[in-house]
């Protein structure tokens, strides 16, 4: 179980995603059809910030259209984290850390 992490289907900002999975935390649960069980990614510090190490994750929202042959990326969002996980909840009380823009070259 050290290997995943368990999410719910609709939370926000990392609320109800539980890091340290254990056997009786699955067992408790009433609707499982509203949770998934992820393969947890181990973020390695991607930059040494003036207060310790950094981890990012940069997400891409692609656009689809009907018409076209490939999805358009047409926004980025650079996520800074020194938590467990990358999320507000989880990164209270820590500095470098927060959410951005990233640039794509054309």
């Amino acid at each position: 179980m050290e290997n995943y992490v368990l999410k719910p289907l609709f939370s926000f900002a990392g609320s109800g995603v539980v890091i340290d999975v254990r056997r009786e935390i699955l067992d408790a649960i009433g609707d499982k059809e509203n949770y998934i069980l992820q393969k947890k990614v181990e973020y390695a510090p991607a930059f040494e910030s003036p207060t310790g190490p950094v981890k990012v994750e940069i997400r891409l929202l692609y656009v689809w259209r009907e018409e076209d042959a490939m999805p358009t990326p047409v926004i980025t969002m650079g996520r800074l984290s020194k938590g467990a996980m990358i999320g507000v909840s989880h990164n209270k009380n820590k500095d470098w850390v927060g959410g951005s823009s990233a640039l794509l070259e054309g």
